[in-house]
């Protein structure tokens, strides 16, 4: 992780607040986004309502990158994925396959434990529609960034959707043309370092045929075979 650590370390110096892997809970940034933050918590009191943080093991030689959190998934319960559709999917397939162990109950609570590999997202806070603007990816980088630094065996990147896919290249500093997003795809990004894709496992894709849950077990095995990781006991 040297040449990786040197980039990073470089762009994270910049400023103070992209020294860390993580935005705080007031975090201002993004304006619509600590405004559109605001006026959850005003309607849901007892939800997270706050930049989600990165989950999972800090020796990860995974890393898991999503689009941002669900309104009444992760901002809802402060954890990535924990209280959707998609949420179901992807920590079934990981248990599966060996990366997560324990019970996904949809509630941080639940005891379940990631096994070699972290998730984040792309951008930490709720965008409404559930789209960011391409100005709140860029900005939120510098904790995608930051989370990078901080994973000195990161081996795979495992992006969930386009937008992960691309905002990772950036924060690699590596060209899109030359990594195109597919399905399934595969790319060396430096020796050590390889970036695996796959359509976001959402309600829409699922429900309009276009991610099975063949499909996406398929590409999560794949970056299990690639990494020799063991299974997790169950």
């Amino acid at each position: 992780m040297g040449e990786l650590s040197g980039r990073l370390a470089g762009a994270c110096s910049a400023a103070d607040d992209t020294a860390h892997a993580e935005p705080g809970r007031d975090c201002p940034l993004c304006p619509r986004l600590a405004a559109f933050r605001a006026a959850n918590r005003a309607a849901e009191p007892s939800w997270h309502n706050a930049p989600v943080h990165s989950f999972g093991h800090p020796a990860a030689r995974l890393l898991i990158v999503g689009l941002a959190p669900g309104l009444r998934g992760a901002n809802r319960t402060g954890r990535p994925f924990t209280g959707d559709f998609a949420g179901d999917l992807l920590y079934r397939t990981l248990i599966e396959c060996g990366f997560a162990s324990g019970t996904y109950g949809a509630d941080p609570g639940d005891g379940l434990a990631l096994a070699g590999c972290m998730i984040t997202n792309a951008v930490r806070c709720v965008p409404p529609q559930n789209k960011p603007t391409p100005e709140e990816v860029a900005t939120c980088r510098r904790f995608l960034r930051a989370r990078m630094e901080m994973l000195d065996e990161m081996a795979a990147v495992l992006a969930l959707g386009r937008i992960a896919h691309d905002s990772f290249l950036a924060a690699m500093g590596a060209r899109r043309s030359a990594h195109p997003f597919a399905h399934g795809a595969r790319h060396a990004i430096r020796p050590g370092l390889t970036l695996f894709d796959s359509y976001h496992c959402s309600r829409y894709n699922t429900n309009t045929g276009k991610l099975t849950p063949g499909m996406f077990k398929a590409v999560v095995q794949a970056v299990g075979e690639h990494l020799g990781a063991p299974r997790a006991s169950r």
